[in-house]
């Protein structure tokens, strides 16, 4: 049996998980279609998420379609779990992106197009809400073509639009509409088929089909298909399109192991539990597996204690997980998130989605809760990376990284329902970035003042392209000493580099280690191990910090502040009073368009003043006012420039800095040689 994994991904409230529910009811799986407001859809099994209404966390469920096994996964549409999403796509066999016949093609269908896009993942768009008031038709598919890609086909017509009647008629080799508009679009990506139509006259519509199949899995086209998930409407179309349009795995289950994992959630009994997709080959109970992260040098093992797999919507213990499912391993102790399981498996695909551009520090309401407050939030870390639990103990802070004011919501509820943690959060800030202004370098020699450390450490640091991250480079021998001292200096510069001249993360950097050297392992004539004598990892570890601190220093660096699109939907008379108080907000607006008596303005804001544009629209707009906004970019602060509070370990401060890490390692008999 063959197997498509697809993602059903869409703006939040655009019923993807009522269509994930009308699938599974279609499939048989299901006897009756649960509802969101009620809290009874299969996806949506947190507690938070049935109160709620919104999905918060990635969910697999399986159905089989005309010999095709569909492991489907329903993804959160809140902006706030876009995080989510990202793990998951580089899963995906496929996807059905909803977009909502009433509010059209909204902020989030917009980022989620570009990511599918990118990676070349063959998507199906399913209009859905057809049957509710004001549902459109030929405006949404325009909308669809400029704001998504031109590259779309209507596959039917709905009818009765807005009323619980609302119907699609798909199009069939009888509609020349249909036929003209698809031969079109086809040719535009096929050369032999334009041919094909040049010399003939008239494409026969089975190889129209097929060539339609062809390049909707190559990502070149994209049906789209109009129906509700409310009322069925559509949605045998749509699962006949899943099943031609989007390709299929077979099960090469004789091949090397290799998968990736995408999730990692806690069991009951606080045991790691893995979501994993296996590309080839098979994994089995009691096998043990080779786990590698992005960044890993070495792979780590473990043995796989449980699997379970998912079949007709549920999960079912088997006794491996083969090519092309999805299933969930347990006994990975060591499992991260983006980890690959065996030597084969492809390195996970780069979505970059906007990393978390909000940041609040976390205090627990009880101070005896203070240490399993540190645990909880590790656990939640692991199951989201990007929450990026920042500690400072020096203050007695824990800082996270945060979406918006509904992830930190969750994480709020999260604490309190499932670890008894009652917490509190200060005033959430924006998350700035610097980068370097220029090249600096700066060195530290072995047994010379005033380094205290037996280690030689040179280190230049450059700017580098817009989103290339840090680049580690070496000008010594790889040979001039031990690898595990080198690796320590690596490691060491991109801890360091979290903390930059104003607190902020470093990036888009490259930093080259250009001197080196050490003394090797002495021992006295008993062969007792002197470490006053020789170099350990600790005086790499410790001694980088105030080397590239310093060469940053020299280089200087730029903070950045990170920006958002915005476009408002607002009355034409509330441009006027709307202008000023976006000024304030230092707001770049564009040039507004109006059409009767609606006006659209698209433009920039700062992140740190989303929040109080959503406020200040309702005023001056009578509460009609709408306004979407996503993440576009980084831009240089304007005027002064914002600092962030740095954790207990400065190297900026030489003195502090050195007085706390001899202590905390202790110092050799010279004040020299700290050990690792």
């Amino acid at each position: 049996m063959h197997t498509v994994n697809l993602g059903i991904l869409a703006h939040v409230d655009a019923g993807k998980t009522s269509l994930t529910e009308r699938l599974l009811h279609a499939a048989g799986v299901i006897d009756t279609v649960g509802s969101v407001d009620d809290g009874s859809t299969q996806t949506d099994s947190l507690a938070l998420e049935r109160q709620r209404g919104i999905t918060i966390k990635s969910a697999v469920v399986s159905f089989t379609v005309d010999n095709v096994t569909v492991n489907l996964i329903d993804t959160p549409g809140h902006p706030d779990f876009i995080a989510e999403v990202e793990r998951v796509l580089g899963v995906l066999d496929g996807a059905v992106l909803v977009v909502s016949a009433v509010e059209g093609v909204q902020a989030q269908t917009r980022i989620l197009m570009r990511a599918l896009r990118r990676l070349r993942i063959p998507t199906l768009v399913f209009v859905n809400k057809t049957d509710r008031g004001g549902a459109r038709h030929g405006s949404v598919l325009e909308e669809i073509a400029a704001r998504l890609s031109p590259a779309v086909v209507a596959m039917g017509r709905p009818g009765r639009l807005g009323t619980r009647e609302a119907r699609t008629r798909g199009f069939t080799s009888g509609d020349p509409a249909f036929v003209t508009a698809l031969t079109d679009l086809l040719t535009t990506h096929d050369d032999d088929l334009l041919a094909a139509c040049v010399e003939d006259g008239e494409i026969p519509y089975a190889l129209l089909r097929a060539r339609l199949a062809a390049q909707t899995r190559q990502a070149l086209v994209h049906p789209v298909y109009f129906g509700s998930a409310a009322t069925g409407a559509g949605i045998a179309e749509l699962t006949s399109g899943i099943t031609e349009f989007l390709p299929v795995t077979g099960q090469e289950a004789d091949g090397p192991a290799a998968g990736t994992v995408f999730k990692v959630e806690r069991g009951p009994a606080g045991e790691k539990v893995a979501y994993a997709r296996m590309f080839t080959g098979t994994v089995r109970t009691r096998e043990r597996v080779r786990l590698r992260g992005e960044g890993d040098e070495r792979a780590r093992e473990g043995k796989i204690s449980a699997i379970t797999v998912f079949d007709s919507g549920t999960d079912v213990p088997g006794p491996s997980l083969r090519a092309g499912r999805i299933g969930r391993l347990r006994g990975l102790h060591t499992v991260r998130i983006g980890d690959r399981i065996g030597e084969a498996a492809p390195a996970p695909a780069r979505v970059h989605f906007a990393p978390p551009t909000l940041e609040t520090v976390v205090t627990p309401c009880r101070a005896e809760d203070r240490g399993a407050l540190h645990q909880a939030l590790g656990h939640l870390a692991e199951q989201d990376p990007l929450i990026d639990v920042r500690s400072d103990p020096v203050r007695q802070e824990v800082s996270l990284s945060l979406y918006g004011e509904v992830q930190k919501e969750v994480i709020q509820a999260t604490l309190a329902q499932e670890y008894g943690i009652e917490v509190g959060f200060r005033e959430t800030t924006t998350i700035c970035l610097e980068r370097p202004a220029g090249t600096g370098a700066a060195v530290e020699f072995i047994d010379k003042e005033p380094n205290p450390f037996l280690a030689t450490v040179g280190l230049r640091v450059e700017p580098a392209a817009f989103g290339s991250g840090v680049e580690f480079r070496r000008e010594v021998e790889l040979g001039s000493m031990p690898f595990s001292l080198m690796r320590a200096v690596e490691d060491t510069v991109r801890d360091t580099l979290a903390e930059g001249m104003h607190g902020w993360r470093v990036t888009d950097c490259a930093v080259t280690m250009t001197h080196s050297g050490y003394w090797p392992r002495q021992s006295h004539a008993h062969a007792v191990f002197d470490k006053s004598m020789s170099s350990t990892a600790g005086d790499f570890r410790n001694l980088t910090p105030l080397v590239l601190m310093e060469a940053l220093r020299e280089a200087g660096t730029t903070v950045y502040e990170p920006m958002h699109r915005f476009r408002a939907e607002i009355p034409a008379d509330a441009l006027g009073p709307l202008v000023p108080g976006l000024l304030r907000l230092r707001a770049v607006p564009g040039t507004p368009v109006t059409v009767g008596g609606l006006c659209t303005l698209e433009g920039e804001i700062p992140a740190a003043r989303v929040h109080a544009l959503q406020h200040l629209l309702p005023g001056v707009t009578r509460g009609e006012g709408v306004v979407e906004t996503a993440f576009e970019r980084y831009q240089p602060v304007e005027g002064p420039v914002p600092h962030r509070p740095r954790t207990d370990r400065d190297p900026l401060n030489r003195k502090e800095y050195l007085r706390r890490t001899l202590r905390r390692v202790g110092a050799g008999g010279d004040g020299r040689g700290p050990s690792s």
